[in-house]
């Protein structure tokens, strides 16, 4: 039989589960993010670290996802057909291509951050009124799972 603690640390893990898979549901879901084509998760994502890394070639791209050249090619193809990003020639390097967003992909971007930003103030409205100790609290246990989970994801992972 479970004593009452259990039965607590059982319900917060169920919840926590409950929350991830959630968080999990809305981020992989295929959105316009205010253009009109549909961008898939993988494809958002690409658009996030071309604006982060104005310029980059498909070689750093891939270096910084670590992915292969090949698979960021692909993605890098479907963007360009969208109308998101564009290849230039690199004027240091005229035998590179270098990536940059268009207006279009701009849209994506701001639209993508203007997303997040609604799931942060989501956060902040919850602990708005909480005390420094609280959040204080939740944070470490927060981190502590972060590093349990990494911890247990390399183990599984053997």
């Amino acid at each position: 039989m479970m004593n009452t603690h259990d039965l607590q640390a059982l319900k917060i893990s169920y919840s926590l589960l409950k929350v991830v898979y959630k968080f999990f549901e809305i981020d992989q879901k295929t959105r316009y993010y205010g253009t009109d084509v549909p961008l898939y998760p993988s494809e958002m994502h690409m658009i996030n670290k071309i604006k982060q890394n104005e310029g980059i070639h498909v070689t750093g791209l891939a270096n910084i996802l670590k992915v292969t050249k090949g698979a960021v090619s692909q993605i890098i193809i479907k963007l360009e057909k969208k109308g998101l990003i564009s290849k230039e020639k690199d004027i240091n390097n005229q035998s590179k291509l270098v990536l940059k967003l268009t207006p279009k992909g701009e849209t994506a971007y701001n639209s993508h951050i203007k997303f997040h930003k609604q799931i942060d103030d989501m956060v902040n409205e919850i602990i708005r009124n909480d005390s420094e100790e609280n959040i204080k609290y939740l944070k470490g246990v927060l981190a502590t799972l972060e590093t349990k989970l990494e911890r247990f994801k390399q183990e599984a992972d053997k």
